[in-house]
């Protein structure tokens, strides 16, 4: 049987213009993207269609607008029949919504505590990242290990390549040991915080509490989540590792690698950019990658 493998992007991935096509083109898409503006509270389509590329970078308007324009897109594609799904830190929420554990609604309410959440976090522990090409995985959590300031590797995100997060000063010495230690490159990332570190246990915290109000249906199919890699259908297990996602490392190596082992032969970015397309090919150039924005 052919194994449909869905992916779905985070944050990152948003550009000006994302969306626009599919509001203008399909009726359904629209009262979707109508409905989320009255969750919101603004026109995020504004933001999405015709704002500033600094504006969509904000956290939260980021992560509603990458959210809203992945599920809207699963919603609106004719046979959409995952039979596994996973997403790249905040895409787990929109994979929740594309294999029906989630509804939309209840996804975008999610994703508007989380991303408040994560910026609250960001303004009272400052923190940063920084992306580690060419070392293995090893060198990389060993060094960290051996820094007495807050850094971890916060993103596995294919062979060679891996985002290294926490405080300014732990990212900021990581980077020069990482260095010495024959990186290819150390390039320290525009974002607001240390995300998937414990500088946002307060995150956590507040999303606890809101998904303890959420309902986590049966789905129809599997979600292999960031925070193990491996698949699930369970609501329980998926609401904990929902919350240790954010203060633990994106395993998204191992994530593919325990999709192609469960037979997964092609896979389907679904949402805006190509990131995770790239990652996929260099994690296993044997199987088919392709998207639909």
């Amino acid at each position: 049987m052919t194994q449909h493998a869905y992916l779905f992007p985070g944050q990152g991935s948003q550009f000006v213009g994302m969306g626009k096509d599919l509001y203008c083109t399909n009726q359904h898409a629209q009262s979707l993207f109508q409905r989320a503006n009255q969750i919101l509270g603004f026109d995020i389509t504004e933001w999405m269609f015709a704002g500033s590329e600094e504006g969509l970078q904000q956290t939260h308007i980021a992560q509603p607008a990458i959210f809203i324009h992945s599920t809207v897109l699963a919603a609106t594609t004719p046979d959409f029949n995952p039979t596994m799904v996973a997403g790249h830190s905040l895409g787990e929420l929109s994979a929740l919504v594309a294999s029906r554990i989630l509804t939309f609604e209840a996804g975008l309410q999610l994703v508007i505590t989380r991303s408040q959440a994560m910026q609250q976090a960001c303004e009272t522990q400052p923190g940063t990242m920084a992306a580690v090409l060419g070392l293995s995985d090893e060198i990389v959590q060993t060094t960290c290990a051996h820094i007495p300031s807050l850094v971890i590797p916060a993103n596995y995100n294919c062979p060679g390549q891996i985002v290294i997060s926490g405080t300014s000063e732990g990212v900021a010495t990581a980077c020069k040991q990482l260095q010495q230690a024959g990186a290819k490159k150390v390039i320290p990332l525009k974002v607001a915080g240390g995300f998937h570190s414990p500088l946002m246990k307060t995150a956590q915290a507040q999303l606890k509490q809101a998904i303890d109000k959420t309902t986590f249906q049966q789905g129809i199919c599997p979600i292999y989540q960031n925070a193990t890699g491996l698949p699930t259908d369970d609501p329980q297990q998926i609401q904990a590792q929902l919350l240790q996602q954010l203060i633990s490392p994106v395993l998204w190596t191992q994530t593919i690698q325990h999709m192609i082992d469960d037979g997964a032969t092609s896979f389907v970015e679904c949402g805006p950019g190509k990131v995770l397309q790239g990652l996929v090919k260099k994690i296993n150039n044997q199987v088919s990658v392709a998207g639909m924005a």
